[in-house]
Formats: C-alpha cells, sequence, structure tokens
C-alpha cells in the first residue's frame, strides 16, 4: 500500500470540505453516501458528520441489473464485505435517501458522469426521481474533471459535483 506523506494525508482528509459545506444546507434529509473503494475520494468524515442529524446510508447492490438499495449507516455500524469490494451495513436496515452522494470514474460540468459500468446509480437515480424531488450530487476529486462523458438516453445527469476545490451546479 502507497504511504501517503504528511501533506498528502492532511488532503485527503480536507478533501470533504465542500461536500460538508453543501450538506449543512440539508441537515436532517435522509441522504447516502458510498463506501470508497479504490482510489475514490472519501465522503466517510461528512457522512458520519450528517449522521448527526439525520439518516445517513450506503448502496447495497442486490443484483446485475437491479437498482441499488440503501441500507442506514453509522460511523459504529458493524460493516461486511459486499459486492465489488465496498462494504455494507451487517444489519440491513432499509431507507430512502433525498441526496444521493454518487462516487465517480470521471464527470464533466454539464452533469456527466462516469461510474464502473454496471448502471446501478442510473437506474437507482431513475426511480428515486419517480418517487420525488431527489438531488444527486456527484463527488470526486477534480482531476477527474474531463471535457465531456459520453452519454446516452439512460444516463441520469448529477444536479451537483463537489470536489475538493468546488461546488459545481450543472
Amino acid at each position: 500500500m502507497l504511504a501517503l506523506r504528511p501533506l498528502a494525508k492532511e488532503r485527503a482528509r480536507g478533501a470533504g470540505g465542500k461536500l460538508a459545506e453543501l450538506l449543512a444546507g440539508h441537515r436532517g434529509v435522509p441522504m447516502s453516501g458510498y463506501m470508497p473503494i479504490r482510489s475514490e475520494i472519501d465522503p466517510l468524515p461528512v457522512m458520519a458528520e450528517a449522521s448527526a442529524y439525520g439518516p445517513v446510508g450506503v448502496p447495497v447492490i442486490v443484483g446485475k441489473g437491479q437498482p441499488l438499495v440503501f441500507h442506514r449507516w453509522t460511523p459504529d455500524a458493524a460493516m461486511v464485505p459486499g459486492p465489488f469490494g465496498a462494504t455494507v451495513p451487517a444489519l440491513a436496515d432499509a431507507m430512502v435517501p433525498q441526496i444521493v452522494v454518487v462516487p465517480m470514474v470521471a464527470f464533466d460540468r454539464g452533469g456527466g458522469r462516469l461510474g464502473y459500468g454496471g448502471g446501478f446509480y442510473d437506474r437507482t437515480l431513475a426511480g428515486l426521481r419517480e418517487r420525488g424531488p431527489v438531488l444527486a450530487v456527484g463527488f470526486a476529486f477534480a482531476a477527474q474533471q474531463v471535457e465531456a462523458v459520453p452519454t446516452d438516453a439512460t444516463d441520469q445527469r448529477l444536479d451537483m459535483i463537489v470536489t475538493e476545490a468546488e461546488i459545481i451546479t450543472t
């Protein structure tokens, strides 16, 4: 595992500052974050803060071609291995978020998002949006921005994108 230099550790810890700033205006609204995998930006400190004000969930993959479900998460929740290397709460306490923080491989400033290719978030956001208003917030490092993400009719656009440097309204 790559060891982070002290300055890199400080930057990694502070990467959620803009996300925390955005979510402070939505305290108590049910939200979901995610358990970071690979080199994804880490939302866990911000999720922990949000959990003091309202329910926080994490996505759980039910099966190929299915939308995600969300299980309630707390900073001290027992976690177990889930699909694709992300951990999930051991206790399956379902919840429905009104704010969905979405990880990304790449994004563009128009709300286009490139994920890992399973379409899970697209199906999930489409279903949630049919039920009512949902704020879809992409969370990534600024370096993950590209000129344009290729999209098709099934892709769900993000309402906002948050990086360590800025909040982008799409």
